[in-house]
């Protein structure tokens, strides 16, 4: 079994370092908090700090919230790239900058190890289910050595390209998702307004061509008002702000991504920025002054 580091054990890290201990892997833990217990009873190695986690193992795991962190978890004070010796492999699962990926994974490369960039798919309850899809971007040889490990914490596993590619894969995901969130909040404010049942009109809907994966999962989240994360509005209007910024970049014009990303920010204005992404139609409902259901009781 090859010895394992997993680096952020936060609502989705903590069960995919889980399930990689799970599989009878060797993982040394660290993270910003207090590591889970259960990772603890488990059999993960506690470390005090990144760069012992690559000191200990010979691929180390990322799953961190922004370009900063990972950033700093690699190269700052007692980091991961302190830590690493030749041959050693870095796999960054976070959803970050595409063009920074770039250049962190050619730092890491400087130091004759390998980088993978992997981001995930398919939130809280991918995670804990092993069923993420998972974006790569990597060598051939380095995404077929890989598979195994990422094969217990996913199913729909994809080498999109080089490094940089699995982020950039990542972004677009994120355009669709939000974009589909935005459709299905307008589409169910519309109808409660207009007085028809909300939940009626979902289950109507989820019948013929609007039928989607947000329809059934967040669609219900937005008519029972269930809005604990999941996926919290403030990281996802993280991801539309790498997209805006990668579409100025290249010369593109992303007029809805752009709108949606609106909508998160009136969420976060009101303080909202921590409820699950499907909470966006918080936005709808506070522009037209109506909900699409009341809140539970």
């Amino acid at each position: 079994m090859t010895t394992l580091g997993f680096i952020g054990l936060g609502i989705m890290g903590a069960p995919m370092a889980g399930h990689l201990i799970a599989a009878g892997h060797t993982v040394h833990l660290h993270t910003r908090n207090q590591i889970p217990e259960d990772l603890l009873k488990a059999g993960g190695l506690p470390c005090s700090s990144a760069q012992e986690v690559a000191q200990k193992a010979d691929i180390v795991f990322l799953m961190l919230p922004d370009t900063p962190d990972v950033e700093t978890v690699l190269f700052g004070e007692n980091g991961v790239a302190s830590g690493l010796t030749p041959g050693k492999t870095v796999v960054d699962m976070s959803s970050i900058s595409p063009v920074l990926t770039k250049a962190f994974a050619a730092r890491i490369n400087a130091l004759g190890c390998e980088y993978m960039d992997a981001p995930v798919s398919g939130g809280e309850v991918g995670a804990k289910a092993a069923s993420l899809t998972i974006m790569v971007g990597a060598s051939e040889a380095t995404f077929a050595s890989l598979l195994p490990l990422l094969q217990h914490m996913g199913k729909n596993i994809t080498l999109v390209g080089g490094n940089g590619d699995g982020q950039t894969c990542k972004v677009a995901n994120q355009i669709i998702v939000a974009l589909n969130i935005a459709a299905v909040g307008e589409a169910l404010l519309f109808a409660s307004k207009a007085g028809a049942d909300p939940a009626k009109v979902r289950q109507a809907l989820m019948g013929g061509f609007a039928a989607s994966r947000i329809l059934e999962v967040h669609g219900e989240r937005m008519i029972k008002r269930t809005f604990n994360p999941g996926f919290r509005i403030g990281l996802h209007q993280k991801d539309l702000g790498l997209a805006l910024q990668g579409a100025r970049e290249l010369g593109l014009a992303l007029p809805q991504t752009a709108g949606a990303a609106q909508l998160m920010q009136v969420c976060s204005a009101n303080g909202l920025q921590n409820l699950d992404h499907s909470g966006l139609v918080r936005a709808l409902e506070i522009m037209g002054n109506h909900q699409v259901a009341p809140d539970a009781a």
